[in-house]
């Protein structure tokens, strides 16, 4: 009797731990997954950072306007003075999306323009684009949207 319930035991630890192995090994892959996908400029809540620049060296990213958003803030940031070429792409190809307003390292803005936004960069830091639609225009862009930023260097 003893000889079994010894035998179980062990076998019942063996078990436990052979999971705790293969719970590890699936933690490593989606780290190394997660890795791989921060690689790409992307839009958490209402804000899109852009870190990250493509192989033709523009910031590149997809956003998505909709009831519980309707500002996307994207933040990037200039480390050199020069010019920035900014435009959105919709998906729908027209829709009512703009670059309502940009928001300068030292706090002062301008605004609003259009889905392409051409203006010389002339402070180094973190500047924000405010994209949303139109409040003069009926039907609201709800839908998703590319933003690509170039900036080119004086």
């Amino acid at each position: 009797m003893k000889n079994w319930s010894l035998l179980l035991i062990s076998i019942f630890f063996f078990s436990c731990q052979q999971k705790e192995n293969k719970k590890a090994s699936t933690e490593s892959t989606t780290s190394v997954v997660q890795q791989e996908k921060k690689q790409e400029n992307e839009q958490i809540g209402d804000t899109i950072a852009m870190s990250f620049k493509n192989e033709e060296n523009v910031f590149a990213a997809e956003g998505r306007l909709d009831s519980l958003n309707s500002k996307i803030y994207v933040k990037f940031n200039s480390g050199d003075l020069g010019k920035l070429n900014a435009q959105i792409v919709p998906d729908q190809g027209k829709g009512n999306i703009r670059f309502n307003q940009i928001i300068f390292p030292d706090k002062t803005s301008d605004g609003p323009f259009g889905m392409d936004l051409k203006i010389p960069l002339q402070q180094k830091g973190t500047h924000i684009l405010v994209i949303g639609h139109s409040l003069m225009a009926d039907n609201p862009y709800y839908g998703k949207f590319k933003v690509q930023l170039n900036i080119q260097k004086e």
